[in-house]
């Protein structure tokens, strides 16, 4: 399975398992839903090239601690983040949306599983 569904503050995330389905991302989308989610694990980095709208780039450890959120990257941009296991991308604006805030536990990532912590 490439692609494992998963909800977390009322975004609906899918999990990209493969290094198939982290590597083609958001690539070919034209938009992503305010309640929609892509979790890359693992994943440090990312680039939104040849992509046709801004998202936000929420970066994790393994333990779900958040360490960075770039809001409203827009195409043909680099980001990364030192000591991320994962990388959260959203529709722009959806990180506020959610209420993410660095140093937040968003969730527990071992294993390229979600489990929401309490």
């Amino acid at each position: 399975m490439d692609h494992h569904d998963i909800e977390v503050r009322g975004i609906r995330i899918k999990v990209a398992y493969s290094f198939g389905a982290r590597l083609v991302g958001l690539l070919g989308r034209r938009a992503l839903a305010p309640d929609e989610g892509l979790l890359l694990a693992p994943c440090s980095n990312i680039h939104t090239l040849f992509m046709r709208f801004t998202i936000d780039v929420v970066f994790l450890d393994s333990e779900g601690l958040i360490l960075a959120i770039h809001r409203d990257v827009k195409p043909w941009r680099v980001r990364a983040a030192r000591r991320a296991y994962a990388c959260l991308e959203l529709a722009g604006g959806g990180a506020l949306r959610g209420g993410l805030a660095v140093d937040q536990r968003l969730a527990r990532l071992a294993s390229h599983r979600l489990a929401v912590a309490p």
